[in-house]
């Protein structure tokens, strides 16, 4: 039986598949979210680590302490260089942040709950109608 979501890297040489349905989706506005997605911000939701499958490639992995002091290793593509995910951030366990932008689909993933980080927007952007956090939702 096929995956609900799948997606991959803009090359097509990274490839993976979950079925979790996204329960916590935010445009993120820290300092590495800006770097990594070289935007004023990125999209990305959670799913279990045990729900995410690796379909193909060898994602190159960058290891980053994150505004929170959190480490983390970014997951992109060796051949293209898209990000597609992060694993490994301290504080989440068995979680994987997929970016929004490496779905195959991304209209199927429900709009974003929040705004982080919001401390570092760029004042010509505009916040959507969610709950705003000039932090990490927890440390507000």
């Amino acid at each position: 039986m096929p995956s609900k979501y799948t997606g991959q890297c803009a090359c097509g040489s990274v490839r993976f598949a979950f079925d979790t349905d996204p329960t916590f989706v935010a445009d993120c506005y820290c300092l590495d979210c800006q770097k990594s997605s070289g935007g004023v911000m990125a999209t990305y939701f959670s799913v279990p680590e045990a729900d995410f499958t690796l379909l193909s490639g060898n994602p190159n992995g960058f290891g980053y302490v994150a505004d929170t002091g959190n480490k983390l290793r970014r997951r992109f593509c060796p051949e293209c260089g898209a990000r597609v995910y992060t694993d490994q951030l301290e504080g989440f366990p068995g979680t994987i942040f997929v970016m929004l932008g490496a779905l195959d689909h991304p209209e199927r993933i429900t709009p974003p709950l929040m705004e982080i980080f919001t401390k570092r927007r760029l004042v010509w952007t505009k916040a959507l109608d969610v709950p705003q956090h000039r932090a990490r939702p927890d440390a507000d």
